[in-house]
């Protein structure tokens, strides 16, 4: 049989693409569409855990020895957010004698709750809930690279210039903040609401800062999630438009709210308009009607060989007659502090 030889001498596929050219009409010059240029979408590295930008920092991480006397037995309860470590918004750490059954370790045995991103009217991305999320129930870890007060100086100034807006900055103690601005994940999306459905919380892991996400009340899928940012004012005035019956109408810096009842002085630090301001209650001649029983503190001062530590603690109970609150530690140790003479603040 002979070969098969293919010709394409007789056929002129031309008049092919002269027809579809034409059917296409003239060409015009390609444009996105306005909510994408409205959005000014900006790039980041996805990431799992924090990064710390210099060795310095991270070395500054150190066992804080927390434990707690729950037991995986029938004369003690599995440890959970009630035990004295969860109290103190600190993980158990390996050595914890409720071993595999342990509950107290929200950034390693509760996955990331499921969510979506989406694009808001007037807030530009948001994230919406994929599944009912219970109350209390931990959502998602804050995480960016962790830099220190003059790094974050520095980037500010610098996004200021370029006249960026969106800022992703997280204060977690008074020399170290995550920044999710180049590297981070969902949770930079979360926008901000007057009455928040989620809340930051500052847990300490094997002596390292987390910041967690929990839902404040229950979520249903399909909310957007929510968190109050506590804003400290850099620029221009921002509206808010969170649509809250008690919305504030601006993101900016108030006079921290302390929640004690207290007719003496005590130190304390707050910010106004974006500057940090440590004085005394007495002094301003206000007294806060809410109980502070119950909220968690750090209290600073010198060890041994007067190197600065701090400690945190649960305020048990005041004492009007001596003018003292007992403060739990993370050992269990009960101490009487007179707080208007130690240098202490709020966990936030």
């Amino acid at each position: 049989m002979p070969a098969m030889t293919k010709s394409f001498e007789h056929h002129n596929f031309g008049h092919i693409f002269d027809k579809l050219t034409g059917e296409i009409g003239s060409p015009v010059e390609f444009e996105l569409p306005d909510w994408v240029k409205d959005q000014n979408p900006n790039t980041y590295t996805f990431i799992r855990r924090n990064v710390y930008l210099s060795k310095k920092m991270k070395g500054r991480i150190e066992d804080d020895g927390i434990f707690c006397s729950c037991k995986a037995s029938s004369q003690s309860t599995v440890c959970g957010r009630d035990c004295q470590c969860g109290m103190l918004l600190s993980t158990c750490s390996s050595n914890c004698d409720c071993g595999d059954s342990c509950l107290n370790k929200p950034f390693h045995l509760r996955p990331v709750k499921k969510m979506k991103l989406v694009k808001t009217e007037k807030c530009g991305s948001g994230l919406v809930a994929e599944e009912d999320i219970k109350r209390k129930e931990f959502v998602i870890e804050y995480v960016g690279e962790v830099i220190d007060d003059k790094t974050c100086e520095e980037r500010l100034w610098k996004m200021k210039h370029s006249g960026e807006t969106n800022f992703y900055l997280c204060e977690i103690n008074r020399d170290m903040v995550i920044d999710a601005t180049y590297k981070g994940n969902k949770s930079r999306f979360i926008n901000h609401s007057c009455r928040p459905n989620t809340e930051m919380q500052k847990w300490r892991d094997s002596g390292e800062t987390r910041i967690g996400i929990f839902a404040k009340r229950d979520i249903k899928k399909g909310e957007h999630l929510t968190y109050d940012y506590q804003f400290v004012q850099f620029g221009a005035d921002q509206d808010c438009h969170c649509g809250a019956s008690d919305c504030r109408q601006k993101l900016g810096a108030k006079p921290m709210k302390l929640n004690c009842e207290l007719e003496g002085a005590f130190r304390y630090k707050g910010y106004t308009n974006g500057d940090l301001h440590i004085g005394s209650l007495q002094s301003s001649g206000e007294i806060f009607s809410h109980n502070c029983i119950g909220e968690i503190i750090r209290v600073f001062r010198t060890d041994r060989e007067r190197q600065p530590v701090s400690t945190f603690g649960i305020i048990k109970r005041f004492d009007n007659n001596s003018r003292k609150h007992t403060i739990m530690f993370e050992d269990g140790d009960l101490k009487l502090l007179d707080l208007s003479k130690v240098e202490w603040e709020f966990v936030l």
